[in-house]
């Protein structure tokens, strides 16, 4: 039987548990969203692969602003309450701190276990469908790291300059290599025209 105590406990607490939640969650979406801005800009994705890609990383997303939202909104609550001196009447009535505290407690328990199930259950498909969007992604134009008349040296042993890249993002013009792959000396390679693409390893 819920008492009127504990429904005054778990109302105060609510608002700013909801506020801090999306609070949270915002700031670390922000974070992770710069982390791979520069994989999605310039890629002429659409708003759908856009959104799916925020979705997948937001899952992950969740399990760490749920103890933040939980320990803000706390101290939001019995802040505001000792301030409104209700924490003063509770204690004045006979109520010990762990018996108004357990609506709380009880709330913390089961918000950990939803996190755990989420954490177990949904966490793992969205990452594996996040890293399959994500290479979708990355790979889409092989030639979007290259900036014109820059030499690009991601490559070991290859200093790779372009003059111009095509929309397309894989054909690239007026090229300039220099390969060092042999310590005696460094061969250059010069070409009116080439195409980047993924090595078969996927890791150039």
């Amino acid at each position: 039987m819920i008492k009127k105590l504990d429904k005054l406990i778990l109302k105060s607490f609510i608002g700013p548990f909801i506020i801090t939640f999306f609070i949270a969650f915002f700031v670390l979406m922000m974070q992770g969203l710069w982390k791979y801005l520069d994989d999605l800009v310039g890629k002429g994705l659409d708003f759908i692969t856009i959104g799916k890609f925020l979705w997948y990383v937001s899952a992950s997303m969740l399990t760490l602003a749920m103890p933040i939202a939980i320990l803000i909104s706390s101290i939001m609550t019995f802040g505001n309450l000792g301030e409104s001196f209700e924490l003063v009447a509770i204690k004045s009535s006979g109520i010990s701190l762990l018996r108004f505290m357990r609506p709380l407690m009880f709330l913390a328990v089961l918000f950990c276990g939803i996190t755990f199930m989420f954490a177990n259950y949904v966490i793992p498909y969205a990452n594996l469908k996040f890293v399959a969007l994500y290479n979708d992604i990355f790979y889409k134009k092989p030639a979007f790291d290259l900036k014109e008349g820059v030499f690009f040296t991601h490559i070991p042993n290859y200093a790779i300059k372009a003059g111009k890249k095509d929309p397309d993002g894989r054909t690239i013009r007026d090229i300039l290599i220099y390969d060092q792959t042999n310590p005696l000396q460094n061969n250059t390679i010069v070409a009116e025209k080439g195409v980047m693409t993924i090595s078969q390893d996927k890791n150039f």
